[in-house]
């Protein structure tokens, strides 16, 4: 039986997802990613730790879509058998995600059905039929985000999704304790990457602003954020437990 610990990381082929991938493999931690249309780019993370000496493996999963989950979970359950010799793994974090910039006037019912299915739906039931194959002792990490503690015009669906989900890991935490399992939320500020459109990244008036509005003075990168994660699932992040970790710089303080 392999001792190595196994990770799943949802929304695992680029931007922060990604970063975390590799950080966790940094610490010797197998790594499963999820796609949702990105296959190349996955697999391309998948080669990128292997050739680090780590065991990998993608798998296509719309979060949002929980008539996929049960089918998904019978892939993993091959995939873990034939990559990773368990039929069980010890890290859960739910990333995966999308961006709909959009003002509390003009949401449509379409765009907040979307964010909700995505980022507290998909959390929820993933994170459920998660559990007969998540070993005790293991970690779950949500991924919120700044836009729950402060409000920026344009957000207002996607920042409460995930202010629930800031509260659900507070649930999970408490009704999950009794198995060993750590529940926590870590929370990027803006971050460079491709996410709702590239915006922090491409946009140098956009850049500009976070960069004042940030005490330590720039935008985030992925690689401020993969570390984060990745410590929260080793033994030295043990005692923390249903915290809300704002990973942003500093910004809007």
């Amino acid at each position: 039986m392999n001792t190595s610990k196994i990770a799943l990381v949802t929304g695992g082929s680029r931007g922060l997802g990604k970063n975390m991938a590799l950080r966790l493999a940094e610490k010797g931690i197998g790594v499963v990613i999820t796609y949702n249309s990105q296959k190349e780019e996955a697999l391309a993370v998948v080669a990128e730790i292997e050739k680090a000496g780590q065991k990998a493996a993608a798998l296509q999963l719309n979060t949002g879509v929980v008539g996929q989950f049960d089918a998904f979970f019978a892939q993993l359950q091959t995939v873990l058998n034939d990559t990773f010799q368990t039929d069980r793994f010890d890290f859960l974090i739910n990333n995966a995600g999308v961006g709909i910039h959009a003002a509390f006037s003009e949401t449509t019912e379409e765009q907040f059905d979307q964010l909700m299915n995505i980022h507290l739906k998909g959390v929820y039931f993933l994170t459920q039929k998660a559990l007969p194959m998540l070993n005790d002792g293991g970690r779950i990490i949500n991924i919120s985000s700044g836009l729950a503690r402060f409000a920026l015009p344009g957000s207002s669906a996607y920042g409460s999704m995930k202010g629930a989900v800031e509260v659900l890991t507070r649930y999970m935490a408490k009704e999950l304790g009794s198995r060993g399992i750590a529940v926590n939320v870590v929370a990027p500020g803006a971050i460079e990457t491709d996410f709702g459109g590239g915006q922090v990244r491409d946009n140098a008036e956009l850049n500009q602003w976070v960069a004042s509005a940030t005490a330590l003075g720039r935008a985030g990168l992925p690689d401020d954020i993969g570390g984060v994660v990745a410590f929260l699932c080793t033994e030295d992040a043990r005692w923390i437990n249903a915290q809300r970790i704002e990973v942003s710089g500093g910004m809007n303080l």
